[in-house]
């Protein structure tokens, strides 16, 4: 690494991307009413605008990672940083729901070149035993984007209109290049070969899964077309996933996903609980976000506004947690974030009414902080604590995969189950029908559809009992006689 930059400036460069990425998130799911208003989009077309990005995201992580080894963590992220800058501008010109899909593929294109790469590069740039609060930066940031996020995409959407979520975007993004540029380190490359079967048969089998959860509402969990059904898309999927693992275990060269990623315990543990938490924090914004402006009728800037407790405290908190990650074992403090974000959404869900005083929302909304400051930073702590530097980039290729798998998910998954509970409560209303903006729904609709999403979040909480449970058997930290062969090993 050249002496005149050290890990820190980098990392703060390379947040700012990071920063970026989360709010691009958040902010779509403020702007989602609008969008659909302003392009006529119905809720399925429109869940597709986060879906299909998502989707872009996660498929190519694998790869991008093994690109970043190859090429150099610093020019894939300033590719991919480019990508995203562009079309970004590409969704802010778009004048329909079709086009903004495309464009939020490319967006996805553009993050998953970018993502690998700042966890790579913390990997190799932070030892062992300082990588925690590095995290803890990471995860701060990801609170203040969390606030962020939804209070400017409000005060956009209802200043300027639904675009300009994307075209903020441009000038961060070419500040964020700039620096990047500048202060990101030249790292050592490893030459690795591309497992083509495993990129193709990892981007069919994630598509036709996710696709049939996607659409099995849409389509009475019966017949697309034809002889495909979204039962056979979803078995479909799952087959060629588990071909997909069968290939990586037979393949002798270099397969996409190294298998011995997974015999570090750490590593593999923290898969299954990032798993978790990408589903439960896509899951959770939607029903959330549409409770508040069609059934109380609060505008995108205050219904942003409700989620202000849990950014603020996250953010203060992350560092904090972050900090204690080098000091103590991680998974009490995940544990300790894991009940806390169950116990935030199950009171939520319960509460879920159209006349509940708004300060009720807000408690339940600051513990989901203190939860969200828990898991991040010791979850990325313990999955890359004992990866070496020349498989930095393909396990944190797998590790944001298993994240971004999981939002995908939670995306899916959330509609199917805000169109199931609407199905029950409010027959003959759908999720569809409640996304046009109509905020002059009767009393009696309003208690139902407030309680309906309410039940929905009870989807992302369940998940999230899994997470629970499996970071109590992460083992003890690496003890710090070990740290001297991590500095060895990335000389």
């Amino acid at each position: 690494m050249p002496e005149r930059t050290g890990p820190w400036p980098a990392l703060w460069s390379l947040v700012i991307g990071f920063f970026m990425l989360l709010v691009d998130s958040t902010i779509v799911s403020v702007a989602m009413p609008a969008i659909m208003s302003g392009l006529g989009a119905d809720i399925t077309e429109a869940v597709w605008v986060t879906s299909a990005y998502l989707l872009a995201y996660a498929v190519p992580l694998l790869i991008t990672g093994r690109l970043g080894d190859r090429y150099g963590p610093k020019n894939v992220y300033l590719a991919g940083l480019a990508v995203f800058t562009a079309s970004s501008a590409w969704c802010g010109f778009a004048g329909t729901v079709e086009s903004l899909i495309v464009a939020r593929v490319v967006q996805g294109l553009g993050a998953a070149m970018m993502t690998p790469q700042t966890m790579a590069v913390i990997t190799r740039t932070f030892p062992p035993d300082r990588r925690g609060t590095a995290m803890g930066l990471w995860g701060s940031v990801a609170g203040v984007a969390t606030l962020v996020g939804p209070v400017v995409g409000g005060l956009l959407v209802d200043g300027l209109g639904w675009e300009w979520i994307f075209f903020i975007n441009v000038p961060v993004g070419v500040v964020g290049w700039v620096l990047a540029f500048r202060l990101v380190p030249v790292l050592p490359t490893h030459v690795h070969s591309f497992d083509v079967p495993g990129v193709i048969l990892s981007a069919v089998g994630l598509f036709c899964l996710v696709f049939g959860i996607q659409e099995g509402e849409t389509f009475d969990w019966g017949t697309i077309v034809g002889p495909v059904s979204v039962w056979s898309l979803v078995a479909t999927g799952l087959v060629v996933l588990a071909v997909f693992v069968a290939w990586q275990r037979w393949n002798r060269r270099e397969p996409l996903v190294p298998l011995r990623l997974f015999a570090d315990r750490n590593f593999s543990l923290a898969n299954v609980a990032i798993n978790g938490m990408g589903f439960a924090v896509t899951g959770m914004a939607l029903p959330l976000m549409l409770y508040a402006q069609l059934a109380r009728g609060f505008s995108p800037t205050q219904a942003a506004l409700l989620m202000a407790p849990m950014a603020v405290i996250s953010g203060v908190l992350a560092p904090v947690v972050g900090r204690l990650v080098d000091r103590m074992n991680p998974k009490y403090l995940a544990a300790g974030g894991f009940a806390c974000m169950i116990a935030g959404l199950v009171w939520l869900g319960a509460i879920l009414s159209p006349d509940v005083p708004v300060w009720s929302l807000l408690l339940p909304v600051a513990l989901l902080g203190f939860g969200n400051a828990g898991v991040w930073a010791p979850l990325s702590t313990s999955a890359t604590r004992n990866l070496p530097p020349a498989l930095a980039g393909a396990g944190s290729g797998v590790y944001n995969t298993t994240r971004q798998f999981g939002a995908v998910l939670g995306s899916a998954g959330i509609a199917a189950m805000m169109n199931a509970r609407l199905a029950v409560h409010v027959p003959g209303m759908d999720t569809a029908d409640a996304g046009g903006g109509e905020t002059d729904m009767p009393g009696p609709v309003r208690d139902a559809f407030s309680l309906a999403m309410g039940e929905s979040l009870l989807l992302p909480a369940t998940v999230l009992v899994v997470g629970f449970v499996v970071v109590w058997w992460f083992a003890a930290p690496t003890p710090r006689a070990a740290v001297a062969g991590w500095h060895a090993d990335s000389r």
